[in-house]
């Protein structure tokens, strides 16, 4: 038994003992939240699959309990997932098959996969998180589902993703937000399995494929006044990267409106063995390198500027990539986030040198008459990618994708049906570099949320 599962088992005989008291169960709450999703990506140009497309019902059943009386509350939180398959595309779910040394892929665009590729019928997941609180500061251990700048969950699709460590979080000091943790293990999107920890161009399904169990990170949010937060985190994936964020974040009223500005910043490096051990290098721009592979090497620097005033947000951006690797985070090669300004719906623009500038406008319709109507547009272009090929040689000098996305939304604001969501995501982009083909694609997602408890 390792000392994560000990530890939580001795946590949850704890609560055993304790579960009626008062608090416990008077705070607790349950939600059962439902999501219909459907997705097609249509593949342009080059060969394969022309189309990838899946449908599926998800179910996603949390309990969160209160905290028993005393000095230190203990508590339990659980979350069970249940993903129900409805249609795979007759095969085109964009898994591949296992095959010689290469393990296949982890899984299609929303489901797990067989090793022949066909998706399954269904894939479910228990996680539970025991947890205590002195004051205001929370201990959990289990499964948890971080989103900060150095370790951000995805639920970008029919279930979300979640991880297996320890995180302590606390609030006592005024102003000031602190946070702590060790992450081992990763269960994907797609998948009812923990994997262990990795980034792109070390990640393959195969003999040769390279990980991690030990991800650390910690950092805090200090309010310097109430607009303006500041924010520094550290991450450090054993034996892949070391990672240093800074961040501000400002709110100005301008007029009848407020200007947002989000500055962001990313200071990248090696570490352990994907300093020396080509087996754990990471995607980039080195030449003399297969694929232009190598040790982690990356500053990133971003702004996002939103303008909002009556139901409508202006927003424009620019980010920079600098240095030979591409922006590295946790990417276990089954869809993942990071917290930066450039994650679309199909890329993150963040290749090695790349320089992007975004414009965005949405419209909330509440301000005509119509709650729960959103409606809004992103545009990227990046430019100045090089690449370098298998033989280790550049094979692209300054070349650039694009990206247009568009959300239409609706929530239904009350009858029986209140809560219902309904979503359109739009995305489609385009790039000139070598073997790379592009993409437009479509989901569709219906949510609704029970309450339980």
């Amino acid at each position: 038994m390792n000392k994560s599962t000990l530890a939580l088992a001795v946590a949850v005989g704890v609560l055993a003992q304790q579960a009626g008291a008062a608090g416990f169960i008077e705070d607790s709450k349950a939600t059962l939240g439902l999501r219909n999703f459907y997705i097609n990506t249509d593949n342009r140009d080059g060969a394969g699959a022309n189309k990838n497309e899946e449908w599926g019902q998800g179910f996603d059943l949390r309990f969160t309990s209160g905290y028993t009386q005393g000095t230190v509350g203990f508590g339990i939180d659980a979350i069970g997932l249940l993903g129900v398959r409805l249609d795979s595309g007759g095969g085109t779910n964009g898994a591949t098959a296992a095959s010689g040394a290469n393990y296949g892929s982890y899984g299609g665009t929303v489901f797990p996969s067989k090793s022949n590729g066909e998706a399954v019928d269904n894939f479910s997941s228990l996680g539970l998180t025991a947890k205590a609180k002195i004051s205001q500061t929370e201990l959990k251990l289990g499964t948890l589902q971080p989103k900060l700048p150095v370790i951000v969950t995805n639920d970008g699709r029919l279930l979300p993703q979640t991880f297996q460590g320890g995180q302590i979080t606390s609030g006592d000091i005024k102003d000031l937000t602190l946070v702590g943790g060790q992450i081992e293990h990763a269960k994907g999107r797609n998948s009812s399995n923990n994997e262990e920890l990795s980034i792109a161009g070390a990640n393959g399904r195969t003999a040769a494929g390279r990980d991690s169990n030990k991800f650390y990170y910690g950092g805090g949010d200090y309010k310097i006044t109430k607009d303006l937060t500041a924010q520094y985190y550290y991450g450090n994936l054993e034996d892949f990267y070391k990672q240093h964020f800074l961040g501000l974040v400002h709110n100005w009223a301008i007029g009848p409106g407020v200007l947002k500005s989000d500055l962001r910043y990313f200071n990248s490096s090696d570490d352990g063995a994907n300093g020396h051990d080509s087996t754990y290098y990471s995607t980039g721009n080195y030449t003399a390198s297969p694929s232009g592979r190598g040790k982690v090497d990356n500053n990133l620097y971003s702004g996002l500027f939103l303008y909002t005033v009556a139901g409508h947000t202006f927003g424009g951006g620019y980010q920079v990539s600098n240095g030979s690797s591409d922006f590295p985070w946790l990417n276990q090669g089954d869809g993942s986030s990071a917290y930066i300004i450039t994650d679309m719906q199909i890329q993150k623009f963040a290749r090695a040198g790349e320089k992007t500038w975004q414009a965005r406008y949405s419209y909330d319709f509440a301000k005509v008459g119509v709650p729960g109507l959103t409606a809004g547009a992103v545009y990227l272009k990046g430019d100045d990618i090089d690449t370098v090929g298998s033989n280790g040689r550049e094979n692209a000098s300054g070349r650039s994708e694009w990206e247009r996305d568009f959300t239409l939304a609706y929530v239904v604001q009350e009858g029986p049906l209140k809560n219902l969501g309904l979503m359109w995501k739009n995305a489609m982009w385009r790039t000139d570099l070598p073997n790379t083909r592009s993409q437009d694609e479509n989901r569709l997602i219906v949510s609704y949320s029970i309450p339980l408890l």
